[in-house]
């Protein structure tokens, strides 16, 4: 059984097929794994290496991969069906194989490894742009691109190749030429280059002439700085480059624990924290956006109490309410980690603040850090996610005082809601036989054709006083 590529795309006569997935569960408990049997047929309709759809299983389930190449075997850990393997590797298809213009799955990854950069070339209609760099997926293709092939083994440089090129080492020598003199890929012509120390004729003309002048005075360095991949030259590099250079370096960040992020996270705050700058907006703006790219923001709230709050919690909330503000805002998960921190600084840290609880949440409430909606929720009933559910327990005693009256404001304004919509419309009624300063207010009657309005609404006014006689017209006067 086969499908189309495109799987959105219904037409019986598309021309793009691949076959279907099929998995197979091996092992139990916690040795069991999925087989994907025929990963390199499928791989090989989307012309695609079949790690790549396979590491993305593993991206997208949070598991293990492995892949054994000579054996055809392409694993990922846990116990997964064929139905949910099919319904992401559609998701690897729109990523990483469809062109985004046409839809069409002509396309070519081109990996510069230098710049760290994934591009897509379609064949179709010449698409040619970047493919998005935030998935897990992209670290795995910087590090093994598509033209390195694992089911094409490598020759070795054993025994073998050593006869091969004694063997004609008499011909290529009668020619005045030898093995590495005649290379027959780029890759080897730019190797045998480097060795023989000729690079510059690959320079351009203006470029390759300063560099032979310094060459002839003797000011060039014959290390290609390039090519020295120890630990001190690549500190030295990094050194260079500006800060905006760094921000765009690609790095393994995302492929470490979320411990790890978060102490990253750590680290940054805490620095920033000596500098005094956690009150200044580039300062709040730089920590959210790196705490966005380690993917760990609804998480830095616990990091904030911790390194920000202590005794002086009061004062301390108004002096970091932005950065409070910046996590906090429109994020109910951030709210409910900065709770779980306050319950951890209360009952681990200062247990003389606890009788100070329903202060500290009106303080949060008041400069609108916490929701109302999260308070409540939080104060429902006691948990051990982040401490001892009796000292929980505690905590949740000392601020029933202020759940209470988040409680009794929401009735009471729910009660003066609807007492707006019962309440009768009144009219105040002038009449010209009252005295200066008295004033009728009566109800409003539904008007009928004989009644009159009593302002403006018509010619005569409402009269107090049935005996009153004397008509006045509104206009006249």
């Amino acid at each position: 059984m086969s499908f189309n590529i495109d799987r959105s795309n219904t037409d019986p006569f598309y021309r793009y097929k691949m076959p279907r997935l099929i998995a197979k569960v091996e092992g139990k408990g916690n040795g069991i794994k999925t087989v994907i049997v025929n990963m390199t047929e499928v791989a090989k309709a989307l012309s695609r290496p079949p790690t790549y759809p396979t590491k993305f299983f593993g991206c997208e389930l949070g598991a293990q991969t492995q892949f054994d190449s000579k054996n055809d075997r392409y694993i990922v850990n846990g116990s997964h069906t064929d139905e949910k393997l099919q319904t992401l590797l559609d998701g690897f298809i729109k990523k990483f194989v469809l062109c985004p213009e046409c839809s069409n799955p002509e396309t070519n990854l081109v990996v510069q490894v230098k710049r760290g950069t994934i591009m897509q070339r379609c064949i179709a209609c010449g698409y040619n742009g970047s493919v998005d760099m935030r998935h897990k997926l992209t670290t795995f293709i910087l590090k093994n691109p598509p033209d390195q092939d694992p089911n094409a083994a490598t020759p070795s440089k054993g025994k073998r190749g050593k006869k091969e090129k004694g063997c004609k080492k008499d011909e290529d020598e009668k020619d005045g030429t030898s093995p590495e003199a005649t290379p027959t890929t780029a890759q080897e012509q730019m190797a045998a280059m480097r060795e023989s120390g000729n690079m510059m004729n690959l320079l351009p003309p203006t470029v390759g002439v300063f560099k032979r002048e310094l060459s002839a005075k003797g000011e060039e360095d014959d290390d290609d700085w390039g090519d020295d991949f120890t630990e001190e030259a690549i500190k030295q590099r990094m050194e260079e480059l500006s800060d905006a250079a760094k921000g765009l370096a690609f790095t393994d960040d995302l492929e470490k624990s979320a411990e790890d992020r978060l102490n990253m996270i750590y680290e940054l705050i805490k620095i920033k924290k000596d500098d005094d700058e956690l009150t200044k907006q580039a300062a709040i703006k730089e920590i959210f956006s790196e705490a966005e790219r380690l993917e760990v923001k609804e998480k830095v709230p616990l990091v904030l109490v911790e390194l920000l709050l202590n005794e002086k919690v009061l004062v301390q909330l108004q002096k970091y309410k932005g950065l409070f503000l910046k996590f906090c805002v429109q994020n109910q998960k951030a709210q409910k980690a900065l709770l779980g921190g306050l319950e951890i600084l209360l009952a681990k840290e200062y247990p003389e603040l606890v009788p100070k609880t329903s202060h500290i949440l009106k303080v949060l409430y008041d400069l609108d850090i916490l929701e109302e909606a999260v308070i409540l929720e939080w104060g429902k009933k006691p948990t051990k996610k982040y401490v001892s559910k009796e000292e929980s327990t505690q905590i949740l005693k000392e601020a029933q005082a202020f759940v209470k009256w988040l409680e009794e404001a929401e009735e009471e304004t729910d009660e003066d809601d609807e007492n707006d919509e019962n309440e009768e419309d009144v009219e105040i009624i002038y009449s010209n036989t009252q005295k200066v300063g008295e004033i009728t207010v009566e109800p409003v009657k539904s008007t009928t054709a004989n009644s009159t309005p009593a302002i403006n609404g018509g010619k005569k006014p409402v009269a107090a006083d049935d005996d009153d006689e004397d008509d006045i017209d509104i206009d006249d006067i």
